[in-house]
C-alpha cells in the first residue's frame, strides 16, 4: 500500500513537473514574440559589435583602451557615412527624384512591350493572345480566353503600375513592420549604436556572463562554441561589409557607361541590398531593369546581363577570396531560411537570417558534433591564440 501511494505521490510530481515546465515555455515563447522586434534589435547590435571588437583589438596594440577605441571606431564610421551622404546628397536627391517619375512611366512601357509579343515566345509565356486569336474571338462576338476578366461596376481594370504598385505597397506594410513611424526608426538605431558600443568595449564580460548560465561540466565546450560563433560572424560580417562597397562601386559604373538614368542611387541599392545574400541581389535588379525600359527594350537586357555577370563574379572570384575557409551554406536552404524569418519576423529577420543559419550550423559542427575549429593567431607576428576560426562559405 506504502508502495503505490509513493508510486502515485510521483506521478503526480512528475506531472506537476511537466504542467510547470509547459507554462514556463509558453509565458517564455510569449515573452519572445511580443519582444522579437527588440531582441532582433539587439542580435542586430552585436553582430555589428563583433566587427568593431576586431577593430578595437587593433587599436589595443597602438595602446588605445577598447573604451576609447569601440566608439571611436563608430563615431569614425558615422563620420565617413554622413562625409559621403554631403558629397553625394544632391546628385542622389535629383537622380532620385528622376527615378520616381520615371519608374511608373518605365512600368507602362514594360507592359506595351508585353503585349506587342503576342505570338512570339515570350507572349506564350505571358499568356498574351495574338491577333489571330483577337480576330477569333472578335468574329465570334467572344473574348479570348486568356483576357476573360470580371469587372465590377466599382472596380476598373488595372494595368502593370497600378498592379505593381498595390502589390509593393502591400509587401511594404507586410515586410516593413518595425519600420512603421520615424520614431521607431530613430529607436532602433540609437539601440543598436549602443548595443554595438558596450559589447565591444567588454565582450568578455558578456561571454561570462552567458557561460555562467550553463552547468560547469557543459562550460568549456559552450566556450569554444561562442568563440567559434564570434570568429565565424566576424568573417562573415566584415567579408559583406567589402562586397557591399565593391558591388555598390562596380554597379554605380556599369549603370553609368550603359547611360542607365539614377545610376547612381541605384547603385547605391545594390550596395546596400548585398547585405541579404541571394535575395538582395534579385531585389536591386528589378528598377534597374525597369529604368533600362525607359529607352529601349535592348538596354533592358544589357542591364539584366550586367547584373548576372557581376554576381558571377562576385561568387567565383571576391567571394572565395575574401572567405579562405569554407563552411558550406547550402543555397537553397539560405532562402528558405530567409523566407521564414520574412514571413515571421519582417524585414529584420530578413536582414539576420543569414548570419543566425550561420551560427546555428557553427553549435551544429562544435557543439553537437565536436568538431574542432582551427587554430588561427590574429597576426603573423603575434604568438599563437586559441582562436577558433570557423568561416562560413555563403552564396550572395
Amino acid at each position: 500500500m506504502a508502495y503505490m501511494n509513493g508510486l502515485g505521490i510521483t506521478r503526480d510530481r512528475t506531472a506537476l513537473r511537466i504542467v510547470v515546465i509547459a507554462a514556463a515555455v509558453y509565458l517564455a515563447l510569449q515573452l519572445f514574440w511580443r519582444t522579437r522586434n527588440i531582441i532582433l534589435t539587439v542580435f542586430l547590435g552585436v553582430l555589428f559589435a563583433i566587427a568593431v571588437s576586431a577593430g578595437a583589438d587593433r587599436l589595443k596594440k597602438f595602446r588605445v583602451p577598447r573604451a576609447i577605441g569601440a566608439p571611436l571606431i563608430v563615431l569614425a564610421f558615422l563620420g565617413l557615412l554622413g562625409a559621403f551622404g554631403m558629397w553625394m546628397g544632391p546628385t542622389v536627391r535629383e537622380q532620385s527624384a528622376e527615378l520616381r517619375i520615371k519608374l511608373p512611366e518605365a512600368l507602362e512601357k514594360i507592359e506595351v512591350w508585353i503585349e506587342g509579343q503576342s505570338g512570339g515566345v515570350v507572349g506564350t509565356v505571358l499568356g498574351v493572345p495574338d491577333s489571330d486569336s483577337l480576330a477569333r474571338a472578335a468574329r465570334n462576338g467572344g473574348q479570348p480566353a486568356q483576357t476573360v476578366q470580371v469587372v465590377t461596376e466599382d472596380e476598373e481594370p488595372k494595368g502593370l503600375r497600378e498592379r505593381l504598385t498595390g502589390q509593393l505597397s502591400g509587401a511594404g506594410r507586410y515586410f516593413l513592420p518595425v519600420l512603421g513611424s520615424t520614431l521607431a526608426v530613430i529607436a532602433g538605431v540609437l539601440l543598436v549604436l549602443f548595443v554595438t558600443i558596450y559589447v565591444a568595449v567588454d565582450p568578455g564580460m558578456y561571454q561570462r556572463g552567458a557561460l555562467r548560465l550553463l552547468p560547469p561540466r557543459h562550460r568549456e565546450r559552450a566556450g569554444v562554441v561562442l568563440g567559434a560563433i564570434g570568429a565565424t560572424l566576424r568573417k562573415w560580417l566584415v567579408t559583406q561589409l567589402i562586397a557591399m562597397i565593391v558591388i555598390g562601386v562596380v554597379t554605380t559604373g556599369v549603370l553609368l557607361a550603359l547611360d542607365v538614368r539614377a545610376a547612381i542611387p541605384l547603385g547605391i541599392l545594390a550596395g546596400l541590398l548585398e547585405f541579404v545574400p541571394t535575395l538582395g541581389p534579385i531585389l536591386s535588379a528589378l528598377p534597374a531593369i525597369a529604368m533600362g525600359f525607359v529607352d529601349s527594350p535592348e538596354k533592358a537586357l544589357f542591364v539584366t546581363l550586367a547584373y548576372v555577370g557581376i554576381q558571377f563574379l562576385e561568387n567565383h572570384i571576391l567571394i572565395p577570396v575574401l572567405m579562405k575557409e569554407e563552411l558550406n551554406l547550402a543555397p537553397a536552404l539560405t532562402i528558405v531560411v530567409q523566407a521564414v524569418m520574412a514571413i515571421m519576423f519582417g524585414f529584420l529577420g530578413l536582414l539576420i537570417a543569414v548570419p543566425l543559419l550561420a551560427m546555428i550550423v557553427v553549435c551544429v559542427r562544435v557543439g553537437l558534433l565536436h568538431e574542432e575549429p582551427e587554430v588561427m593567431s590574429k597576426d603573423p607576428s603575434d604568438p599563437p591564440d586559441p582562436t577558433p576560426s570557423i568561416v562560413p562559405q555563403v552564396s550572395t
